[in-house]
């Protein structure tokens, strides 16, 4: 019976310890404030997490970058209030892999990245044609749209080599 608790014991360990490695990762990203280094890095991190430790994991450390990112510069001041949608966006990219990766990891990676792109596509409209009106510069605006949808593909490839490396089954 003990063998068992202490087995129990070391594998939730191994999974905080794993679980801290992905947060600090997703936070630090945003310090290296380009976007397309960020983004596919962070989105990496939550189909990885998602893949090894779950759906709640994901969500967990998909809370943070947006946060990071606007502490970090990386999020330009007029989009601050973008930041709880891309929290939502981060978990509907978890959220939709977690459920499709089973199926077909190819198909939970590209329609997570396809929600997640149309979610924070439509949502920065609504918030920048509502709240913000014509201050706010296209460059800026531009960073809610395609680049969402680039960056997440971009870190689904990120982490099928990573999964693949480290022999999970993706």
């Amino acid at each position: 019976m003990d063998k068992v608790i202490v087995r129990s014991k070391s594998r939730a360990g191994v999974k905080i310890a794993v679980f801290a490695v992905f947060l600090a990762i997703s936070i630090l990203a945003p310090f290296l404030k380009q976007q397309f280094i960020t983004g596919p890095i962070v989105n990496a991190v939550l189909f990885i997490s998602t893949a090894v430790l779950g759906i709640g994991a994901g969500i967990l450390i998909g809370l943070l970058p947006g946060m990071i990112s606007a502490f970090t510069g990386l999020l330009p001041l007029p989009l601050l209030p973008m930041i709880p949608y891309i929290i939502m966006g981060n978990a509907v990219l978890v959220l939709i892999f977690g459920v499709l990766r089973k199926k077909s990891f190819w198909l939970g990676v590209i329609s997570a990245s396809f929600l997640k792109f149309i979610f924070l596509f439509f949502s920065s409209s609504f918030i920048i044609n509502f709240f913000i009106k014509d201050s706010l510069p296209q460059k800026i605006a531009a960073m809610m749209a395609w680049p969402q949808l680039i960056t997440a593909l971009i870190g689904s490839i990120i982490a099928y080599f990573l999964l693949k490396l480290i022999k999970k089954e993706i």
